[in-house]
Order: C-alpha cells, then sequence, then structure tokens
C-alpha cells in the first residue's frame, strides 16, 4: 500500500515537473517582465521613455541566450542541460523578437509623431536599432518547423543573419547609451564563448587533416 502511494506521489511530481518545463509555461515566463511593463504604462505608473531601456535590454539578453546555444553544444556536447537550450533555442529568439517589437513601440509613443523619428532616423545609434529590428523580421518568420522544411540548407544560412543582428544591437546599445559597462555585460561572455567554439573547431579540423596526412604517408 505504502509503495503504491509512493509510485502515484511519484507520478504526480514527474507530471507536475514536466508542465513546468513546457514551452507554455516557458513562454509565460518569458512574457512576465512585458506584462508588468505594458501594465505600468497602461495605469499611469511609467511613461514610455523610461521603458525603452529595459525592453531594449529583454531583447537584447534573449538574443544573447539563444545564440549561447551554438557554442554551448560545441564546447560541451550531448548534455542534457545543453539539449535543454537547443530546443527552446527558437523560443528565446522569437522572445527577442517580441521584445525589439515592444521597444519600437515605446519609441514611437515617446516620439508622438513621425516627423522627429524621420529627422533623427539616420544617427547611427538610431538607424542601427532599426536595422537589427528588421534582421529579425525574416528569422521570426521563418522561426518554425514548416519553414526549416521548406527552406532546407537555406533556412540555417538565413538564421546566420543573427550574427549581424547582434552586431547592430550592439552598436545601438553604445551608441545610444553614455556608459559601455551594461552592453559589454551582456555581449562580453557571448563573444569569448564564440571565440572558444572557433578555437574547438579550428583544433578539430587540425587533428582530422594531420590523421589524414599521416594515413595518406606511406
Amino acid at each position: 500500500m505504502l509503495d503504491q502511494h509512493a509510485s502515484k506521489t511519484h507520478d504526480t511530481a514527474m507530471s507536475f515537473l514536466r508542465k513546468l518545463n513546457s514551452l507554455p509555461v516557458l513562454w509565460i515566463l518569458l512574457s512576465l517582465p512585458g506584462l508588468f511593463m505594458v501594465r505600468g504604462y497602461w495605469v499611469g505608473d511609467i511613461i514610455a521613455m523610461d521603458l525603452l531601456h529595459p525592453t531594449g535590454e529583454f531583447s537584447a539578453r534573449f538574443m544573447i541566450i539563444a545564440l549561447f546555444t551554438t557554442p554551448f553544444s560545441v564546447i560541451f556536447g550531448n548534455r542534457p542541460w545543453v539539449g535543454w537550450f537547443l530546443k527552446r533555442r527558437r523560443t528565446f529568439g522569437l522572445a527577442a523578437f517580441g521584445y525589439g517589437v515592444l521597444h519600437l513601440v515605446f519609441y514611437i509613443i515617446d516620439m508622438e509623431a513621425l516627423k522627429p523619428i524621420l529627422a533623427e532616423f539616420w544617427a547611427p545609434g538610431i538607424w542601427t536599432g532599426w536595422a537589427a529590428l528588421l534582421l529579425f523580421v525574416p528569422l521570426a518568420i521563418t522561426s518554425n518547423d514548416a519553414s526549416m522544411r521548406r527552406l532546407k540548407r537555406g533556412w540555417k544560412r538565413l538564421q546566420r543573419l543573427v550574427y549581424f543582428a547582434a552586431l547592430l544591437t550592439l552598436a545601438h546599445w553604445l551608441l545610444i547609451h553614455d556608459g559601455v559597462g551594461g552592453a559589454l555585460a551582456h555581449f562580453v561572455p557571448l563573444a569569448l564563448l564564440e571565440l572558444w567554439r572557433i578555437i574547438i573547431i579550428y583544433r578539430q579540423r587540425n587533428n582530422k587533416t594531420a590523421q589524414h596526412e599521416t594515413l595518406q604517408t606511406p
């Protein structure tokens, strides 16, 4: 009787953990900061200008988390937690796009009219933000299984645009804000991981070339 009760309790706990680990729950968690920000603006607790920085930061953070997955897979191999990130990479990428759109919405609200938006459009700190978001559009539209099947190898080539979007996001952040600490704190870890990944791939290729030459030597 006790064994049956323990087994039932274990099954219930595992079922609950699986639900917590589901994509809907992850989407709720990723959406919460945005929902609180929208609510704060709606009830008048905060103005649009003050929401530009946090929405932009969350967009950059989720993009960086999505980009972490590739170097993680190369550096740490086939580990469960790496697999968890790989399965949810597109979710984080879409969240980054969503917060980027929210960032744009609050920017338009803060500017109040089209004329001032056009007047500063070509400022380096502004057009880099527009360009980054524009690159995100095709990535978000094709971030689904149907597009992967339809585009085949072209899908991966298209998704590499995210690296250009990341560079534009970094430039936008550095040019808009006086201090560089926040931008560097977010992007330097990504740059170091990417560098580590490149070194590992380079060494692996050199080892394969050396092995091949050894086998070819009579």
